[in-house]
């Protein structure tokens, strides 16, 4: 008899899972995640797989591609959606792809994402610089020359990145045109060269972003520090945003916030998927964090993968919270 009643008990046990899995949303349904060819974005990609798998979702590996065709792909229903719709620094992409007809974009995912020019800390404080408007000044500009052209050189953006036009904007707005080189091009090997001339102790220009592992390894205020810029100037979709911030500095840059954004259509179709991605937050400091350990040679596959679910077990209340009141949507 108590075999009979173990079987009953297992298989009573079996129907109620399969029935669960049954129930899920995203039975028999796959989805395609895409972000860009910046790994570090990675960590913040998979932990919305992570959420849509425990729903059910079949979901395939992230694609890398550029910015504008992830949003064209996610518009077309090509790809499902992206974790790293940055607001407002993709705003022309965003509307340019469709807008709010072909996406569905709810809720901050990450939010106080910050992005601007830095310049070495001891040629800061040598020559009392603290605004890029300085680097009008032709011997200002050829502290920071790395090529012999008389020139400051600035490590700049990856085409097709958003940053930049904003920099090859402002740099004609700010009347830097003369003295001032943007350098677009690889920005994990820009960087890599910036750092090591820092390390040979020699006056570094560049800009950055937050969450990123570059404020990790040069940290602004002890190492480096952020400029200001004369005024608030700002291309296409942007332009009539004032970058002041509260107590009167201005970096160049609004703080950005980071949306999880999704084909409108598949999102109509998927109300709880649609739910989770405007429950989901991801705190700056975390991405950081990962970033540094990826940055320190953590970067392989498995290590991010390590990461994620790392991330998940310190979190695991908060993350099946997520996913049991997405379930509950209608």
């Amino acid at each position: 008899m108590r075999h009979t009643a173990i079987l009953a008990t297992a298989l009573a046990t079996l129907v109620t899972t399969s029935t669960f899995a049954a129930d899920l949303p995203g039975k028999g349904i796959t989805v395609q995640p895409v972000q860009s060819t910046i790994s570090e974005e990675t960590f913040q990609t998979l932990l919305v797989s992570r959420a849509l798998e425990k729903m059910g979702y079949t979901v395939n590996k992230p694609s890398e591609v550029d910015y504008n065709v992830a949003y064209t792909s996610i518009a077309a229903g090509d790809a499902t959606f992206t974790a790293t719709n940055w607001q407002p620094l993709h705003d022309d992409m965003f509307a340019a792809a469709g807008g709010k007809t072909r996406f569905y974009r709810e809720g901050n995912y990450v939010e106080g994402a910050a992005q601007g020019y830095l310049i070495d800390k001891k040629t800061a404080e040598k020559y009392k610089i603290s605004n890029i408007a300085q680097l009008k000044d032709p011997k200002i500009a050829k502290l920071f020359d790395t090529n012999g052209d008389g020139k400051a050189d600035l490590t700049g953006c990856t085409p097709g990145w958003g940053c930049e036009a904003v920099i090859n904007h402002q740099i004609k707005a700010f009347g830097l045109s003369d003295t001032v080189v943007h350098n677009q091009g690889n920005y994990s090997a820009m960087i890599a060269d910036t750092l090591t001339r820092y390390k040979e102790g020699k006056p570094i220009l560049y800009y950055t972003w937050t969450p990123y592992w570059v404020s990790d390894v040069v940290v602004p205020g002890k190492d480096t520090v952020w400029l200001q810029v004369p005024f608030s100037s700002m291309p296409g979709e942007q332009k009539n945003i004032d970058t002041k911030l509260p107590n009167g500095a201005n970096y160049g840059f609004p703080v950005n916030s980071m949306h999880i954004v999704a084909n409108k259509a598949w999102a109509e179709k998927n109300p709880q998927a649609a739910k989770l991605f405007s429950l989901m937050k991801l705190p700056l400091a975390d991405i950081n964090a990962e970033n540094a350990m990826m940055h320190a040679g953590h970067s392989s596959e498995a290590d991010i993968n390590g990461h994620v679910d790392g991330w998940i077990k310190a979190h695991q209340a908060q993350f099946d919270g997520w996913v049991k009141e997405a379930l509950a949507a209608k």
